[in-house]
C-alpha cells in the first residue's frame, strides 16, 4: 500500500443529461465541492455513482474527466466491478494506466453468484493480478451484491492471494463482523466504514476512514461529528449522528439513490436524472422534498461551494 486511507471519501454521482448520456460538464464542479469541503478522496463508478448501469466505455471516460480535473489535488478510487471477468480486468488497466488511479475496487458478481468465499477472492485476484502496482479494495456490499460471507475470513484468505489487496469497502450494518474485521486487519487493511447513518458507531470501534454518499452533499456535518469524537465529546458527536440519521431518513423516504442524486441539485449541483430501472423525482416531488430538507435544517450544514 502506498499509505493508507482516513477521513471522509465521497462516492459521488453520475451527473446525466435529460436524455440519459453521461454530462462529463458537471464532473468539475462536482469535484470543486469535494475539496472545498475537506473531503479526502472519490470513490468514482460505485452505487451512487450508478457504475453498474454505465457501460463500459461511459466509465472510461467518466473516470478520466475525474482525473483530468482532480489532477493530484485527490486521490481517486476505480470501481471496476462488472459482471464481465474480462471487462473488469480492461476497466483495471484504463484506471491504472489512462488515469492514474489510486487504487481500485470491485463490487462481487451479482447474478452468478460466488458460492464459496475462496471463490469470490479468485474473482478478486483475477482482477487486481491486471494492475500489479495499484491497491486493490473489495466493496462489500450485499444488499445489492446479494453475496455475503464473513469479512474477517475474506481479509484472511485475500492476504494470502492478492499481493496488491489493501483492505475493504464495508458497506454493511453488521458491527460485530466490521469490529472483528478491524480487530483481524490491526492496521495493516484499511477497513472504510460505508453506512454513514452509523459513522460513529464505526469510529468507536475503531474505523479510521469511511466512503460514503452523503459526503457529497453533507460533508460539514460529519466533519463535526468526527471532531466532536476526537476530541471526546460524545454529546456532540452523537447530535450530530441524530442529524445524519434524520438526512438519511428523509432520503429513504424518496427514493434513497434518487434522492442521494436530488440532494446534490439541492446543493446547487445538478447531476441530472439516474438510470432506469431508477426512478427520478418528479418536479413536484422534488419540490416536496427540498421543503423537507428545510425542515430539517439540511442547508444550515450542507456542503457549499465558493462560486
Amino acid at each position: 500500500m502506498k499509505q493508507h486511507l482516513t477521513d471522509l471519501i465521497a462516492a459521488p454521482h453520475t451527473p446525466m443529461l435529460p436524455d440519459g448520456r453521461v454530462n462529463l460538464e458537471i464532473v468539475e464542479k462536482q469535484a470543486q465541492c469535494l475539496i472545498e469541503n475537506g473531503v479526502k478522496a472519490a470513490f468514482v463508478c460505485g452505487s451512487t455513482g450508478e457504475g453498474i448501469s454505465l457501460t463500459t466505455a461511459e466509465r472510461m471516460q467518466l473516470v478520466e474527466r475525474w482525473k483530468d480535473v482532480v489532477g493530484q489535488t485527490i486521490p481517486i478510487i476505480v470501481q471496476v466491478g462488472h459482471h464481465s471477468l474480462a471487462d473488469a480486468r480492461i476497466l483495471a488497466e484504463h484506471a491504472q494506466n489512462k488515469a492514474a488511479a489510486w487504487a481500485i475496487a470491485s463490487l462481487a458478481p451479482s447474478y452468478f453468484k460466488p458460492k464459496r468465499i475462496e471463490d469470490l477472492v479468485a474473482f478478486c485476484a483475477e482482477i487486481a493480478a491486471a494492475v500489479p502496482h495499484t491497491p486493490f479494495y473489495y466493496y462489500h456490499q450485499p444488499t445489492y451484491s446479494g453475496v455475503s460471507f464473513p469479512m474477517p475470513r475474506f481479509i484472511s484468505i485475500a492476504a494470502e492471494k492478492i499481493p496488491t489487496f489493501a483492505g475493504l469497502k464495508y458497506s454493511d450494518g453488521d458491527m460485530m463482523d466490521f469490529g472483528r474485521c478491524l480487530d483481524f486487519s490491526a492496521g495493516r487493511f484499511d477497513v472504510l466504514f460505508g453506512i454513514d447513518e452509523m459513522l460513529l458507531a464505526a469510529f468507536a470501534l475503531g474505523a479510521r476512514g469511511a466512503i460514503g454518499s452523503t459526503y457529497n452533499f453533507a460533508a460539514p456535518l460529519y466533519h463535526g461529528i468526527i471532531d466532536a469524537f476526537e476530541a471526546g465529546d460524545m454529546a456532540a458527536a452523537q447530535a450530530g449522528q441524530a442529524r445524519a440519521r434524520e438526512l438519511v431518513t428523509v432520503l429513504k423516504e424518496f427514493g434513497s439513490i434518487p434522492a442521494i442524486k436530488a440532494a446534490m441539485k439541492a446543493v446547487g449541483i445538478d447531476c441530472g436524472p439516474c438510470r432506469l430501472p431508477l426512478r427520478t423525482l418528479s418536479d413536484s416531488q422534488y419540490e416536496d422534498f427540498r421543503d423537507r430538507l428545510d425542515k430539517i435544517g439540511f442547508f444550515t450544514y450542507c456542503s457549499k461551494l465558493s462560486s
